[in-house]
């Protein structure tokens, strides 16, 4: 059997879909949790001596064995195949993809409304989430609504779980904690049922309810 070790903050973040595909897998994992950055300019004693000796000089690292491997959608990627949570055929392996791809998108916005969050201006946050924020966020969930809307599993990809399952339903739950996903509206629900589904499974709502709690 393989050593695993995942390296990334004490959070949620690019890491916890992994996280939650190894215990899917019912597979050990060293689970190395840094103390989070107080900014991106400002790291802590412990991440700056060991960002040299990451491959890309950022977090998550799986090293599995002693082989590094860096980004968060290549460590899924990697585990979801390993594991069976990458899609049945090539052509769900290539729609799991696809999928993500399509949440890349969102990143760059979600980013900007988190830091306009921790900077506290209230005009900065409102233009963050007039225009750019929103659009994103509401093309991304019409595409999310589309393809659940054909869904007869309730998945995004086929009949079972995949790593993409786990992407967007982690994001949903940030977005809720950020306040830009309300669980109660009727627009979300769609979405609110996804994560729920996909939260219910057994082991990831066992690992959920024991991780530690944090917004992103």
């Amino acid at each position: 059997m393989p050593q695993y070790k995942l390296t990334y903050f004490n959070l949620r973040g690019w890491a916890e879909p992994a996280r939650q595909l190894f215990k899917l897998a019912h597979v050990d994992f060293e689970d190395v949790r840094l103390e989070p950055l107080k900014s991106v300019e400002n790291g802590t004693p412990e991440w700056e001596a060991l960002k040299p000796k990451t491959p890309f000089g950022q977090l998550p690292v799986l090293n599995v064995d002693g082989f590094d491997i860096p980004q968060s959608a290549a460590i899924l990627r990697y585990l979801g195949r390993k594991f069976g949570y990458a899609g049945k055929t090539p052509e769900e392996e290539a729609w799991v993809d696809a999928m993500v791809d399509q949440f890349k998108d969102f990143v760059t916005p979600l980013r900007q409304l988190i830091m306009a969050q921790r900077g506290g201006n209230a005009e900065e946050i409102e233009k963050v989430q007039r225009e750019t924020f929103g659009p994103a966020r509401d093309n991304l969930f019409k595409i999310l609504n589309g393809i659940l809307e054909k869904s007869k599993s309730g998945f995004l990809v086929g009949d079972g779980v995949t790593w993409a399952d786990l992407v967007i339903a982690d994001i949903i739950t940030t977005m809720e904690k950020l306040g830009v996903f309300d669980v109660t509206s009727a627009e979300n629900k769609k979405l609110t049922d996804f994560r729920e589904k996909v939260n219910s499974i057994p082991e990831i709502k066992e690992h959920n309810e024991q991780r530690p709690d944090s917004v992103v």
